[in-house]
């Protein structure tokens, strides 16, 4: 953790508690001026192919394009009130010879909307190479406990025995949809381009007049610069429309992330007591109750994934409330929504390796809830196997049901549980299974179908998805 840059203003827990290093360090103002630094240069080197501009002066803008300056730039900005053009005074005042030509022809989306997707794909990348070694501690957890018995729950009552691996590959599942979802999206991502005010290249057209490049060769020299493919059709901006589909898939992934921790949160408590997450040795639980060992990462990432449900929604009213060519209401929210949902989600992945990695396993409480409930389960195998044999299958089902319900009052009495006795000895029963019989079937320790074969599958699918993930933002860290 981090300590606080200031503790005398307010400050994002998302700059310093939440969120990896180098995800903060992608979503950093620095960052961001870096991004549009690069694409100024790429601008002024297409157009010095076009004659436009000197080799010269294209070098000397690339010469200083990691030299960042927010203070400067505070103070430029500060005065003419706004933040792009705050940003290529302070450019050009670095740039004695090509700071004249820095965002000729271009309006400021064409280099802040650019940007912002080029970060969004990095970010993309970061949470994809995270979610692949989730997916590897899912796998080896799964692979070790496929094959164990554990009581399965429905409606947060006891149902039948499954086994711990095959609940594990629920979760897994899921984010191997997830996966798939952020890889398409990633792969569909696109730019503004570079299309001047509001979209026509008018601009760009004026400008390159008398020259043989037209506007749209200008936009694909410098998207090709970028590896950016750009959207055929944009206003003064790329469709706020990908803002959605983008926070929709980082939404979907910490549902599942939640999912697994709800999960997890349910089965530590006393009750169940059969899961729960690493605690350190000198972790303290609570300032009030030594005793306490509470699922705080658990709680933690379903805390952020609240609040990254909510965030398309943000996004969704961005896109539909686009008047016309553009409108900036949407500016300030995106300065907080984008950063903060992979934020979030990148949290939100870390804690969950760090309790998949970690997972701690009761099996004294599994095997005494599997054998406190798991007769009540096994009880369908009896209904089964007296089907099979010529029994009237609707008369099975209530003898079975009114010993059960018996069962229940005397566990409640504190009582053992007597459904195997009761079962056994039924008379009407007996008429076609014998007692001896009936008591085999009700061990349900084995009564978990395919379950295993089906968890081993998931981890197979898990291993043949690994590996394809990028470097992501890793080429700006250090510099």
């Amino acid at each position: 953790m981090a300590s606080y840059d200031s503790p005398l203003t307010y400050e994002s827990p998302f700059s310093w508690r939440y969120g990896s290093p180098i995800m903060r360090a992608l979503w950093s103002e620095v960052e961001k001026r870096r991004r549009w630094r690069q694409i100024w240069v790429a601008l002024a080197d297409a157009e010095s192919q076009a004659g436009l501009v000197t080799a010269e002066q294209v070098a000397d803008l690339r010469k200083h394009v990691d030299d960042v300056d927010l203070e400067r730039a505070s103070e430029i900005e500060a005065e003419i009130r706004h933040d792009v053009m705050a940003e290529v005074r302070t450019f050009a005042e670095q740039c004695k010879i090509g700071g004249g030509i820095i965002h000729l022809g271009a309006t400021s989306m064409d280099i802040s909307d650019n940007a912002e997707v080029l970060r969004i794909r990095d970010a993309i990348d970061l949470i994809l190479n995270a979610l692949d070694t989730l997916l590897g501690a899912f796998a080896e957890q799964i692979e070790k406990w496929a094959d164990t018995p554990c009581m399965g729950w429905t409606h947060l009552q006891p149902a039948e025995p499954t086994t711990i691996g095959y609940r594990l590959a629920t979760y897994a599942q899921d984010l191997l949809a997830d996966q798939a979802d952020l890889r398409r999206v990633r792969s569909e991502l696109r730019g503004k381009g570079i299309k001047g005010a509001v979209g026509s290249a008018a601009s760009y057209a004026e400008l390159l007049l008398g020259t043989e490049m037209a506007p749209a060769d200008l936009e694909s020299r410098i998207m090709a610069t970028l590896g950016l493919p750009a959207f055929p059709i944009a206003t003064q901006t790329y469709p706020r429309r990908q803002d959605y589909i983008v926070l929709s898939a980082l939404a979907g992934l910490a549902g599942s992330l939640y999912h697994f921790a709800f999960d997890l949160r349910l089965l530590q408590s006393p009750p169940f007591g059969e899961w729960s997450e690493p605690f350190g040795a000198k972790q303290v639980g609570s300032s009030a109750m030594p005793f306490k060992r509470n699922p705080i990462s658990a709680e933690n990432i379903d805390s952020l994934g609240r609040m990254v449900a909510a965030l398309p929604r943000v996004a969704w009213d961005n896109a539909a409330h686009s008047l016309l060519e553009r409108t900036l209401d949407d500016s300030a929210n995106r300065r907080v929504i984008i950063p903060e949902a992979f934020l979030a989600v990148d949290e939100m992945i870390g804690a969950a390796n760090r309790i998949v990695s970690g997972l701690r396993l009761d099996e004294r409480a599994i095997d005494m809830n599997l054998t406190r409930y798991g007769v009540f389960a096994a009880s369908e195998r009896v209904l089964m196997a007296l089907g099979r044999v010529g029994a009237d299958r609707q008369a099975m089902h209530e003898r079975i049901r009114e010993h059960s319900l018996a069962a229940w009052d005397a566990i409640r009495q504190g009582k053992a549980n007597p459904l195997v006795d009761l079962l056994a000895g039924d008379e009407e029963m007996a008429q076609f299974l014998p007692g001896k019989k009936i008591r085999q079937l009700m061990d349900a320790s084995d009564y978990i179908g395919d379950a295993p074969s089906r968890a081993h599958k998931i981890v197979e699918a898990i291993r043949g998805s690994q590996g394809r993930e990028t470097a992501g933002a890793d080429h700006f860290v250090g510099r």
